[in-house]
């Protein structure tokens, strides 16, 4: 009897270590390290919200919400800080937190997003505001701008008229946290979501000193990305929530009008996801290559992965699981070495990690990356 207990002990002491190495980290990354975590800063309840871009010196800014009182949404919380660390050598060592937007108590911002203008050099910060003593349930767009690579931002500029109609005021409206993109023109493009009339782009034709909404209703989407293909399409990939996957939409007009399809290959359990270009032939690279991250699940925030696509995203590869465990929102950026940065919620937002690897590592060794053999303009 005592044998068997002893036994019995043994087989379940083995399976718990067993469950404990599922849930790591995965083997042949080269940097892991947590960002932002509730014990950094005294009273804080989370972080939540990633959002990462290289800056173009190759700094890695690493931007999130700091969630004072409650890890609950916008609506529900009278105190959220946009925070940033920032990084000089391709994610190994961090800067400690710096605060970007911190209003006071009564007015809190969300859901930072990132657009990265490669011809000015600017940086530009995207997030949501409410004053929820005097507008509660009032969703404002609100952006702030960097000159020097991250290191100071501007004072907060407020958007919302020149990209949401007037009609919209009281609708449930947000901007997509992550990052938006500049494409091949020059023009500066990101997404807003509309719960009441779907998913819309917003753009700048003038380096952001005005913006203007991009007016065609896209369905379905929730929190969407878009991407520039290389013949000059634009490609947006959604969150589509309750149907185990994401959705894409096609424009070959620059917005004006949108072909939309279902993606089975991409599951998804309805969470924020990122899609980047990682290299492109115009740029000088010899292959078009995107990148995409969730967590491939159809049910449950767990399993994060990221694939990559050779032919503009109409197949994807299986993918790489950079962690089996909860995951959540996530966020891409390429490094200044070449290699890839992720920058995800981890275990129910008690952590937030960002990990670092190779094309070579993500692909199993059949691919890797290059310097592009003549540096062209691209975004």
């Amino acid at each position: 009897m005592k044998k068997t207990i002893i036994g019995l002990l043994l087989i379940t002491g083995s399976f718990a270590m067993a469950q404990k190495k599922v849930h790591q980290i995965a083997e042949g990354v080269k940097v892991h390290q947590d960002l932002f975590n509730s014990t950094m800063a005294e009273g804080v309840a989370c972080y939540r919200i990633p959002a990462i871009v290289t800056a173009p010196n190759g700094d890695v800014i690493a931007a999130i919400d700091e969630r004072v009182p409650s890890c609950g949404d916008l609506k529900y919380s009278k105190d959220i800080n946009i925070v940033i660390r920032r990084s000089s050598d391709n994610g190994k060592t961090w800067t400690p937190i710096e605060t970007v937007v911190d209003l006071p108590f009564g007015k809190s911002v969300s859901d930072p997003s990132i657009i990265v203008d490669e011809d000015t050099k600017e940086i530009f910060m995207f997030y949501n505001y409410m004053d929820l003593e005097n507008e509660r349930d009032i969703y404002y767009f609100h952006m702030v701008k960097s000159s020097d690579n991250g290191k100071t931002w501007s004072q907060p500029q407020d958007i919302t008229k020149q990209i949401a109609k007037e009609e919209w005021k009281n609708d449930f409206k947000f901007i997509t946290s992550g990052r938006g993109i500049q494409t091949s023109s020059g023009k500066l493009l990101h997404t807003m979501v509309n719960l009441n009339n779907g998913l819309h782009l917003f753009a700048s034709d003038d380096h952001g000193k005005s913006w203007y909404l991009i007016d065609t209703p896209i369905k379905p989407a929730n929190e969407s990305k878009v991407v520039e293909l290389a013949d000059g399409r634009w490609m947006i990939n959604s969150r589509v929530n309750k149907s185990g996957m994401r959705y894409t939409h096609i424009s070959n007009d620059e917005g004006k009008t949108w072909t939309t399809s279902p993606e089975p290959e991409l599951i998804d359990p309805g969470c924020n996801g990122s899609i980047i270009r990682y290299t492109s032939i115009e740029q000088g690279f010899k292959k078009n290559r995107l990148l995409f991250s969730n967590a491939k699940m159809e049910k449950g925030r767990k399993n994060m992965t990221v694939r990559i696509s050779y032919d503009e995203g109409t197949t994807w590869s299986k993918g790489k699981t950079i962690y089996t465990g909860g995951s959540a929102y996530s966020s891409l950026t390429v490094l200044e070495n070449g290699d890839i940065g992720l920058f995800f919620e981890k275990d129910g937002y008690k952590e937030n990690p960002f990990v670092s690897f190779s094309l070579k590592w993500l692909t199993d060794g059949d691919d890797k990356w290059r310097k592009p053999s003549s540096k062209q303009k691209g975004h």
